[in-house]
């Protein structure tokens, strides 16, 4: 008969006795896990041993996945197992008491921690014994009662049911004391593992945020560079019409006939405007004369005499030549 208790709903964080029980009879198989543990693969089972920390496995390349205990020895296997991953995560541990040639008796105690509500049923087994024995059962040294089966069970068990629990089978001798643990009915978490968690995850927002601000940030000086190329494009074509804007229309003049067919024949032409004269000046301009010359095609010579005639001015032709002629002008 072996221990009952719930072997479905193990708790994560301990690693996984097979079968679920502290205690063994030497030379007994033992399998220890932490597949599956958290959710993870590639833990290694690591045990302490008299103190000295190794792997479960024999070499560190074996030393992944389940650890197989063949032939459970006192001296190399009786100690405290628990689960690691890269040298930083670790999970709780749990304690195998593997008994010596002089011990018969063991109490079948589950390794991992049973939750609460749940019923548990305690065996005190005794070496090679084939019918029913009385056995007597503590709890922190002290006597909890006895049972003629062997059996002992802790109906809807509670944190007050945590201890050290041992029996003893009369003419064969008691077992060793193991810890019951009893939880609140959550998974047991590593504080470090928790730890691990929240860094990670604050590490991958920072680098999303950072992420977020180089995209607006690269948007932004596009959208930026983009305004000034329409900005510097529209003030160029603006700059040209305030130029011309600000320049003064000119006024309407006046322009003698000879001036518009000189302009049809790409002529250069020339308009001057005599100031005003006194009396004095007049009488003194009458015996005085004033020449222009003129160096045009000939047909010129008709149309500046044309347009002084017009004016109302008398002049008169001096000299007449293929490419000059002089005029004086007689107010």
């Amino acid at each position: 008969m072996g221990v009952r208790f719930p072997t479905s709903r193990l708790y994560s964080g301990f690693p996984q006795v097979v079968p679920n029980r502290q205690q063994f009879f030497k030379s007994e198989p033992i399998t220890i896990s932490c597949e599956g543990l958290n959710g993870l693969t590639g833990w290694r089972v690591m045990k302490k041993i008299n103190g000295d920390v190794r792997t479960c496995a024999s070499t560190w390349e074996a030393s992944t996945g389940p650890c197989k205990i063949s032939n459970a020895y006192p001296t190399t296997d009786s100690g405290e197992y628990w689960c690691e991953m890269g040298g930083i995560q670790k999970s709780n541990s749990v304690n195998v008491t593997v008994t010596d040639l002089e011990t018969h008796v063991i109490l079948e105690i589950p390794a991992q921690p049973v939750m609460q509500g749940e019923n548990v049923t305690l065996h005190c087994r005794k070496k090679d014994a084939n019918s029913n024995y009385t056995a007597k059962f503590y709890k922190n040294g002290i006597s909890i009662g006895s049972s003629s089966s062997g059996n002992i069970m802790a109906p809807t068990v509670s944190k007050s049911d945590e201890g050290l629990y041992k029996c003893s089978i009369a003419d064969a001798g008691e077992s060793p004391e193991s810890w019951l643990t009893v939880g609140t009915g959550h998974p047991t978490v590593p504080y470090l593992e928790i730890y691990l968690g929240l860094c990670i995850g604050l590490g991958v927002l920072l680098v999303v945020i950072l992420l977020i601000l180089v995209v607006v940030f690269q948007r932004n000086k596009h959208q930026q560079t983009i305004r000034n190329d329409t900005e510097e494009t529209s003030l160029t074509p603006g700059a040209q019409n305030s130029t011309a804007s600000s320049q003064p229309p000119s006024s309407p003049q006046t322009v003698p006939a000879v001036v518009s067919r000189a302009e049809q024949n790409n002529e250069t032409y020339s308009v001057i405007t005599k100031p005003s004269m006194t009396k004095e000046d007049r009488a003194l301009e009458s015996v005085q004369k004033t020449y222009a010359m003129v160096r045009k095609p000939r047909d010129v010579k008709e149309m500046a005499a044309a347009s002084w005639l017009q004016r109302g001015t008398s002049q008169r032709i001096t000299s007449m030549d293929p490419d000059n002629f002089y005029c004086s002008i007689q107010n």
